[in-house]
């Protein structure tokens, strides 16, 4: 019986009674019933963060039948109280864990109520916090609010440097009554593959006698021996799972029965392996599908809103989607946030994504006490017995940055022997639980991590394991900086800029376009990030004329920095096998590091990572004698290319420097061609294509944008419509760096951000998101962004 939909909604204080929806979260139901404005809006944030200092109250009435049954629930936000008939049947502490409590007894024939009491996420936390042993400092810049290292709830929602601090509560996943009879449980799947062969065993904890398992056509029964049964399904001929851009994705449905409990799991048959082993260089990093060594190429997950009631599976899908749209198979799930719902690992195993999974704690330090390891261990087999038979499951990360965190405070710098004791408690509590139960499991303890037992500055030192690099952003380098280390796997490194206009609109009224406006300072969560977008926009261009053009621009040099890293590390393979941006998304309308607005609407960012994470791909290698230009190939097998470089003018001019036809093989980065620095007068850029198995092309400046003396670009733009498509091509007078256009409805572009050539028209098409639509255009390039005027405002 679904208890979901229509409940009340009161405070414990005496305020107005609400109606509210399960699942969902109280802040979104208080913004729907018209008691709060929109939390996004503004300032609002700083005027609401009384709702997480308050209990609040949730019940319902339903009828049923009586007799025996469980109580069960998904994504218990957070500390809560739960009463059937006026009697606790539950007291919880745990959002990412599944609850079932028996309510044989307490269930009546006809007229029920449930309640839930949902205590304060800061009252419970201060509680805790100095119910410590040892003070357990959290992260203040990060966090507003105080001690969400004491609750287990995602920790960004006491605020991050990219999120609103504004703690809701509710339930996530779903509430029901389920009949007290024999029932399977968890199902745990590992896999052996050799030749023709794979071989799936099955570990399901059931309450019946035995259970039933079919698999492709293979049908086997095993007995349940102290509530598990084991069984083993050999798959002939099995079709494999691989990620995107290496293969396709089949999927098969395995049905398990036990009595009269029927589950069904759909498998993705594969080989996935973490190698790491110490080599010449330190220690390697780097994943191994059905035996292929796979460069990892993707961003940083983390929740698709701040507020889980307003996520849905469609608007989930549709970021997703743009992962792989633009050439991405590995997303990482950022320890700060939440384990995501069933479905999201569904969609990607349809997709193709390899998931890097961490535990759910982020940048704190954390409790060691026993009943806190004890919580720990319960969420830990709980979530892996949820989600681990899913194809996309590539790693299993101990937290993310708590290795680092032990520098961070006075407190562990003052006395590190027993925080690092306390933090290799948890660790270890969090490892020997996955082990325990998925003992194939690939496991690596935290991120980043020069390896197991291995406590180093893995911020720094690019020899190991997997690596964060943020010198650029946080220390101000110039971009050039990321060439100058050498990650064996980079699973954290980015670049700000601000959303685009689209989602500007949804928090800021046009008086309050401005940097250094108050509503856009409460929506750059990152201290200092406005001034080092800007003093970095100083270092690289000319300034904007305007507001919208300094967002264009930030956009433009964001995408820079990261193409600067992508390429470099790329260009490293096999050393390097990954490259993982921070981040993808955004839960909030906010300056950040993300290439996807609130909302999924693709920044300047993501489209140029659709290019420099292309399958085949050409990239520049700048050093003291001149440019390399390495060809890099990440697909299943080789492909043969005809690579051109040639000087550019900034009248669009350009004449030929040097031609290559080369083989480029899957097993590393090729060095195709070297241009000499004075092969380049004053005032020109390298530019270069490619073709043959791929088609692209690219340019290079030597010098900041700034030194170049661009010109009006003459910018010309004819469109056609049909349907929701609308076809425009571009063409210019000169050399025009970073073509964009902006679209006052929503859709997705083909292309944006692209350097026109004289001659060279450009076809990029926009797909109108709705019916009907009448999209008006707007054309920004590099001069009429910094010199002025613009080009043609709307077409």
């Amino acid at each position: 019986m679904d208890l979901g939909g229509v409940w009340r909604l009161s405070d414990t204080a005496g305020g107005k009674e609400i109606m509210c929806e399960l699942p969902g979260d109280g802040v979104t139901a208080l913004h729907k019933a018209g008691t709060i404005p929109d939390p996004y809006w503004g300032r609002n944030e700083y005027g609401l963060r009384w709702i997480a200092e308050r209990d609040w109250v949730m019940s319902r009435d339903f009828t049923h039948q009586g007799g025996d049954a469980e109580l069960v629930i998904d994504g218990l936000d957070t500390v809560a109280d739960v009463r059937l008939n006026g009697m606790c049947v539950l007291r919880a502490a745990n959002a990412f864990r599944r609850w079932r409590a028996p309510v044989t007894g307490m269930l009546r024939r006809g007229e029920n109520r449930i309640e839930i009491t949902f205590r304060s996420p800061v009252t419970e936390g201060a509680a805790r916090a100095k119910a410590q042993p040892f003070p357990i400092p959290y992260h203040e810049p990060n966090c507003p609010i105080p001690f969400g290292n004491m609750l287990r709830k995602p920790q960004c929602d006491f605020g991050w440097d990219w999120n609103i601090a504004l703690p809701s509560f509710g339930i996530w996943g779903g509430i029901r009554l389920e009949p007290a009879a024999p029932k399977i449980m968890d199902i745990f799947v590992s896999q052996r593959h050799e030749p023709n062969l794979a071989e799936v065993t099955l570990r399901v904890q059931s309450t019946g006698e035995d259970v039933t398992a079919t698999l492709c056509g293979v049908t086997v029964t095993a007995p349940v021996r102290e509530g598990v049964a084991e069984a083993v399904l050999r798959i002939p001929d099995p079709k494999l799972w691989w990620p995107a851009g290496q293969g396709d994705q089949p999927l098969h449905v395995l049905t398990v029965t036990s009595g009269g409990s029927v589950e069904r799991r759909t498998i993705g048959l594969r080989d996935l392996k973490l190698v790491s082993e110490p080599d010449a260089a330190g220690r390697s990093f780097a994943f191994h599908v059905n035996g292929r060594p796979v460069f990892a190429k993707g961003a940083n997950w983390i929740p698709a809103d701040a507020l889980h009631g307003r996520i849905t599976r469609d608007g989930v899908r549709d970021l997703l989607q743009s992962a792989v749209d633009a050439h991405m198979n590995m997303i990482r799930v950022w320890g700060g946030g939440r384990y995501e719902p069933d479905w999201f690992y569904d969609l990607c195993d349809e997709l193709g994504l390899m998931v890097w999974q961490d535990f759910m704690f982020a940048c704190h330090l954390y409790p060691s006490t026993p009943e806190f390891l004890a919580e720990v261990d319960a969420e830990v087999r709980d979530v892996v017995g949820r989600i681990n038979h899913h194809a996309c499951l590539a790693l299993w990360c101990g937290d993310n940055e708590l290795i680092g965190a032990l520098g961070w405070f006075e407190e562990s710098r003052k006395d590190r022997d027993r925080y690092l004791v306390n933090y290799d408690r948890l660790n270890r509590t969090v490892e020997r639980a996955l082990l325990d139960i998925l003992p194939e499991a690939n496991w690596w303890p935290s991120s980043p991590s020069p390896g197991p037992m291995a406590f180093g500055d893995a911020w720094h030192d690019d020899s190991s394991g997997d690596m964060h690099f943020w010198s650029v952003w946080h220390e101000g380098r110039d971009f050039d900086h990321y060439r100058d280390v050498k990650p064996r796997f980079c699973s954290e490194f980015g670049f700000q800029s601000y959303p685009s206009l689209s989602a500007v609109e949804t928090f800021a009224a046009p008086e309050d376009w401005n940097i250094a406006a108050p509503v856009m300072e409460s929506h750059q969560k990152n201290k200092g990030g406005n001034a080092r977008i800007a003093e970095t926009m100083f270092r690289n261009f000319r300034f904007p004329v305007d507001f919208p053009n300094f967002v264009y621009l930030s956009q433009v040099q964001q995408g820079l920095a990261i193409q600067t890293a992508v390429t470099a590390w790329r260009g490293l393979k096999p050393h390097c096998m990954g490259t993982l941006y921070w981040q993808l998304n955004d839960t909030w309308p906010v300056c950040s590091w993300s290439s996807l607005d609130h909302g999924g609407n693709w920044k300047l960012l993501h489209h140029m990572a659709k290019r420099f994470f292309a399958p085949v791909t050409v990239a520049v290698a700048p050093n003291e004698h001149g440019f390399d230009l390495r060809a890099l190939n990440d697909t299943a097998g080789p492909v043969k290319l005809t690579i051109r470089a040639m000087a550019a003018k900034m009248d669009g001019l350009t004449r030929p420097l040097s031609q290559v036809e080369i083989n480029v093989g899957v097993e590393a980065a090729v060095p195709a061609l070297h241009v000499a620095k004075d092969e380049l007068a004053e005032n020109e850029i390298l530019a270069f294509t490619w073709d043959g198995d791929a088609q692209g092309g690219d340019v290079f400046a030597p010098l900041p944008w700034k030194t170049y003396d661009l010109l009006p670009s003459g910018l010309k733009a004819k469109t056609e419509t049909s349907g929701e498509v609308t076809t425009l091509t571009l063409s210019v007078e000169v050399l025009a760096p970073f073509v964009a256009i902006e679209a006052d409805q929503p859709g997705r572009f083909s292309a944006n951000a692209v350097t026109l050539f004289p001659g060279h028209p450009a076809t990029i098409t926009f797909t109108a998101e709705k019916a009907g639509a009448k999209p008006r255009f707007t054309y920004r390039d590099l001069h009429a962004a910094t010199y002025g005027p613009p080009v043609p405002h709307r077409h």
